[in-house]
């Protein structure tokens, strides 16, 4: 009888990613296996999910509320029908063993599998877990994790350092071709930036581009800048067609312009910086100050240790135009960056993750 193996993770693509890139690699080696996913409602998850081929069920929770405290007046009963919902679900699809890469979802649904007897498997993303998985790491049969040093947080027995999946399409970055420049209104002969700011976009960033991307054109540059779709309307309609600046709201092809970067402006989400990790381009990380934890810091200081990556803090952000000129006016920092975060890559991790789910099914 066929394995059906029960993934959760949703509410970015941070989240999301992962857990398809896992399901396509368990499909892969065993395609008679039933995948299903459990998300929150009304999340991207279920959209992105079904979007990738596979079936979806959608739960009501969300998130605790740490700025808002009276935003979390209806949590409780949240949560409750959330984990009532996880059995339901639980004992409909009986999975071989759960899987879970974060979001709203995922606590609710590896709590009640772990209280069931079902295994289940964290795929810890950040180098600071986040509360519910540090709860979830005790009973986990294995915590995947991207970063060393989590023995602090999980049993170190049950610790497996895999990296993180990211998007199979982004293992091989071709190098750009003239044409690929063409598309995009580009000079193949000028350094190109890329900025990324998140599909729904990263106010500060957008700000202080719209301050200093005419500098950084005089000075050389080419921008692709992805302002998120709640800024893209305003800005289009402010900046117009500005030679040398290619404006979107969100980039489905990642693969080619992550070819056509020679420098790379974006937050710092475990998901984003392994696949500049893969992808070996020069970085600097401004990580978000609006997430749980402040993981985004963490991440971005430990990639910045290891000398792969530039970190400016979105109070320092003035500084971005003068690291982004001095940047692309010295080669050698610029491979020495992208040589070192090449050497953090672990593009085989969306394989090593399968491997320990094998262990125990």
């Amino acid at each position: 009888m066929p394995n059906t193996y029960m993934i959760s993770g949703g509410g970015t693509g941070g989240h999301i990613f992962p857990a398809v890139a896992i399901a396509q690699e368990i499909q892969r080696r065993h395609p008679d296996a039933e995948i299903r996913f459990v998300g929150a409602r009304n999340r991207m998850e279920m959209e992105r999910v079904p979007a990738a081929g596979f079936a979806i069920d959608g739960i009501d929770i969300a998130g605790f509320n740490r700025t808002d405290m009276t935003a979390n007046i209806l949590f409780p009963v949240k949560l409750v029908k959330s984990l009532l919902s996880c059995r339901k679900l639980l004992l409909k699809y009986r999975p071989s063993i759960v899987i879970g890469t974060g979001g709203f979802a995922s606590g609710p649904l590896l709590w009640v599998a772990q209280n069931m007897g079902i295994p289940t498997i964290i795929q810890e993303q950040n180098s600071l877990p986040g509360v519910t998985n540090k709860i979830l790491g005790k009973k986990a049969k294995a915590i995947c994790v991207a970063y060393e040093g989590l023995d602090r947080y999980f049993p170190k027995e049950r610790i497996a350092l895999t990296g993180n999946p990211i998007r199979e399409t982004l293992l091989d970055t071709p190098v750009p071709k003239e044409s690929d420049y063409l598309q995009y209104n580009l000079q193949p002969d000028r350094k190109t930036l890329v900025v990324l700011g998140g599909s729904l976009g990263a106010r500060k960033i957008n700000e202080v581009m719209e301050r200093i991307y005419p500098s950084l054109i005089r000075a050389g540059y080419q921008v692709i800048w992805q302002c998120g779709k709640l800024y893209y309307e305003t800005l289009k309609v402010k900046l117009g067609n500005e030679e040398g600046l290619v404006l979107a709201d969100f980039i489905t092809d990642m693969k080619q312009i992550y070819s056509l970067a020679d420098v790379i402006v974006s937050r710092a989400g475990a998901g984003t910086i392994s696949e500049l990790q893969v992808v070996g381009k020069p970085a600097i990380l401004i990580p978000s100050p609006n997430v749980a934890e402040d993981h985004q810091t963490k991440n971005a200081e430990a990639v910045e240790r290891s000398g792969g990556a530039i970190m400016v803090r979105e109070s320092e952000i003035d500084q971005l135009k003068e690291v982004l000129i001095q940047l692309i006016h010295d080669e050698d920092r610029r491979k020495e960056l992208s040589s070192n975060l090449r050497a953090q890559a672990r593009p085989e991790a969306t394989k090593s993750i399968v491997d320990e789910l094998e262990k125990w099914i």
